[in-house]
């Protein structure tokens, strides 16, 4: 096969877009609304061009700045970031961005994502940890062998999981921790490595899409655009089972005809190797022993261990990274390594995962860039203005794009839901558009752009599984198209739907 072309690598790709963030920076207008944030039980602080005011803690502070919000969304902590006040927005003078901000720009936004780099840096080393051990080969080629024959139920089902976790509860930067895991799994079966990426980052992808209880998402923003989040929460369910649904089959009919025939690989045709099965799936393994098992259930307990505690407990990134370093600790105990074997170990694995971590925090500076030229409100006031005065069906699918677009810039669901919720749900009222198909058009517009933002999850998901950005777009822009039909024709059936 004649080599191809490879495109830039993540780190040089994202820092081309903070130049453009930068660029952008010289030519659209600087500008911003003023917010309200919540300060105790008995004020708000209120923060304009002319400074911040202290404001009554009532809901006629709230109903006089013609915003929907319930005064309890603020009180119970469902609102905790500033949300920008409609018909507030005003030109700022210009914050040109120029060549110290663009180096500046990949620094700072390391600074602000330390927790989840270091995050990604204690799971490099607890599976470093693991897989040294040799456990983890052992336990997988017993697992390849009892699933021979039946492997397309691992995708079916692990898709499914996947999306139901993001769909429920906002899973996302944790998904990260399971590429390692799963990637010989998909490997052995006889698959090629975009499946691992279809199925752990696409499927929480489509969770994004989808979110029927995510509070980081659809909770947020239906509160924001001042609606009840159970609106809207049946058409959500549906479009979950739909849309989950149509990426299992595509995910299924692509990875039998990898199977059949290797050379149907993406990432072979891209330029990339065919990579062989390194587990046997046709010698029976011998019985693990009892340290092995032990080492695995160390593993299998840490991962629900972390899902069981976002999901009950409110467990964030503290509790996840001590987690898996305590983990790591423990399973250099079970394993009896010396203490100098487990401190190379764990800094191997540190070191291994480091330039995933890099992509993540160099992709905040994206979002760095902007704010700090000053023109994300900008974006939202202007596109607004486009659509204001169209019938409610053009509406609905151009703020569908409009969303699409606004997620190459803001790829935070939370920081998205309180900057554009404020003002594109005072606008549905004027063009007689249910609230819940804006919360709607929010989520599915986030949902598509997610799986191709270079300043989201793609980039770190694509280094882990060492997947070109081209090999995965030439697999996903057929998914995307499907996807994008199926969420427009559910929103313009929405808004006839009292």
């Amino acid at each position: 096969m004649a080599a191809q072309k490879k495109l830039l690598s993540p780190l040089t790709i994202l820092m081309l877009v903070i130049v453009i963030g930068a660029i952008a920076t010289w030519l659209i207008p600087a500008g911003k609304y003023d917010t309200l944030a919540y300060a105790d039980n008995k004020s708000f602080l209120y923060k304009g061009a002319a400074g911040e005011t202290v404001l009554p803690f009532t809901q006629h502070t709230i109903d006089s700045l013609g915003i929907l919000i319930p005064l309890e969304r603020f009180s119970s902590g469902s609102i905790r970031k500033p949300v920008s006040v409609p018909g507030t927005y005003k030109k700022m003078p210009s914050q040109k961005q120029g060549i110290i901000a663009i180096f500046k720009g990949p620094v700072k936004g390391i600074y602000d994502s330390i927790d989840i780099i270091f995050f990604v840096i204690l799971i490099g080393a607890f599976i470093q940890i693991i897989n040294e051990s040799g456990a983890m080969i052992r336990g997988l080629a017993v697992l390849s062998y009892k699933m021979k024959g039946r492997e397309s139920w691992l995708i079916i089902i692990l898709t499914f999981l996947f999306s139901f976790g993001g769909s429920s509860y906002g899973m996302a930067e944790e998904a990260l921790a399971f590429f390692p895991v799963l990637i010989p799994i998909f490997i052995a079966a006889g698959y090629d490595l975009i499946l691992p990426v279809a199925v752990i980052f696409a499927g929480t992808q489509l969770g994004t899409l989808s979110s029927f209880t995510n509070p980081f998402s659809t909770i947020i923003a239906s509160n924001a655009a001042g609606i009840n989040w159970t609106e809207g929460l049946t058409e959500r369910i549906i479009m979950f089972v739909i849309t989950t649904a149509i990426s299992i089959w595509y995910f299924v009919r692509y990875a039998n005809k990898v199977k059949k025939d290797p050379t149907a690989s993406f990432v072979y045709k891209t330029g990339g190797e065919i990579t062989k099965p390194a587990i046997p799936t046709t010698v029976k393994p011998a019985p693990l022993e009892t340290r092995d098992k032990l080492t695995l259930i160390i593993f299998a307990a840490t991962f629900l261990g972390m899902i069981a505690g976002v999901v009950f407990f409110d467990w964030w990134l503290l509790e996840m990274s001590t987690l898996f370093f305590a983990s790591s600790i423990l399973a250099a105990i079970v394993l009896r390594l010396p203490e100098s074997v487990f401190i190379k170990q764990f800094i191997e694995g540190a070191q291994g995962i480091l330039p995933v971590a890099l992509i993540i925090g160099v992709a905040r500076g994206v979002t760095v860039m902007l704010n700090e030229g000053q023109i994300s409100d900008s974006i939202i006031f202007y596109a607004a203005q486009l659509v204001s005065t169209m019938p409610p069906a053009l509406f609905i699918v151009l703020l569908l794009c409009m969303y699409m677009v606004f997620t190459l810039f803001i790829s935070s669901s939370s920081g998205m839901a309180v900057l554009t919720m404020p003002i594109m749900g005072s606008l549905a009222l004027l063009v007689n558009v249910p609230g819940r198909e804006i919360v709607n058009a929010y989520l599915f517009g986030m949902g598509i752009m997610g799986f191709m933002t270079p300043t989201g999850l793609i980039l770190p998901s694509l280094a882990l599984a060492n997947v070109s950005l081209k090999a995965w777009w030439r697999f996903i822009y057929p998914l995307l198209i499907m996807l994008f039909i199926v969420c427009a024709i559910c929103l313009v059936v929405g808004i006839y739907i009292k």
